[in-house]
């Protein structure tokens, strides 16, 4: 089954290369090769057409280059990948080279008991990329976005990390149109903004060892 799955990836990347229409294009795809509805939103998520590859790429920013700038963060979209990874569930690896999750909001979200971890990890991270201005931006619409900032503050001041938790109703356009480095895996916004890190990526790897009960599904 990887090999389908890696298949159907670049059948995918192909057709949003020549500029095939989603989701049709994924619904193609998916029942080519008779894909379930969790696997077509893995191929959906580790597809990338080359144009958008190729920009990203040109935009990535190293992390041990972090130093000193503005870093924003996709709160849920960098947390929750860390959550999954600690929960011992599946991670994607994508032909961007963004890892990410198969988690899928609509509107709800609760912390879970690796939620703290999570923070603590991120923060870490932050600590050692030792930017000069953190943000993490949390969705306002998204259920218990106020207890995952205030979890996100509580952390932060126990660390004496200098890390902002912002709750917006705009965290998409914000990071978008950001001045400094975003950290996300969100396709939409990382075609969009300028600098980028996949800090989730980052993370799980700097913990790997503690993190090593995940399931990481390279479809690349």
């Amino acid at each position: 089954m990887h090999a389908t799955l890696r298949h159907a990836v670049r059948d995918l990347s192909w057709l949003r290369t020549h500029g095939y229409a989603e989701p049709s294009a994924l619904k193609l795809v998916g029942d080519r090769y008779q894909l379930r509805a969790r696997q077509r939103v893995a191929v959906g998520r580790c597809a990338c057409a080359d144009q958008a590859m190729a920009q990203r790429e040109s935009r990535r920013t190293k992390p041990q280059a972090l130093e000193g700038m503005v870093l924003e963060l996709d709160g849920l979209n960098v947390l929750t990948t860390v959550e999954v990874a600690l929960a011992g569930g599946v991670l994607l690896l994508g032909r961007d080279g963004c890892m990410r999750d198969m988690a899928s909001f609509h509107g709800n979200y609760r912390l879970v008991r690796e939620t703290e971890r999570a923070v603590e990890i991120v923060l870490g991270v932050l600590d050692w990329m030792r930017p000069s201005e953190a943000r993490i931006y949390i969705d306002r619409p998204v259920s218990n976005s106020g207890r995952l900032a205030n979890t996100i503050r509580t952390a932060a001041t126990k660390r004496s990390t200098n890390v902002e938790a912002v709750v917006s109703n705009r965290v998409d356009e914000l990071l978008k149109t950001s001045s400094g480095v975003v950290a996300t895996a969100d396709s939409a916004i990382l075609d969009a903004c300028g600098p980028w890190v996949n800090l989730a990526r980052v993370a799980v790897e700097r913990h790997r060892p503690e993190l090593d009960r995940f399931w990481l599904l390279d479809l690349a």
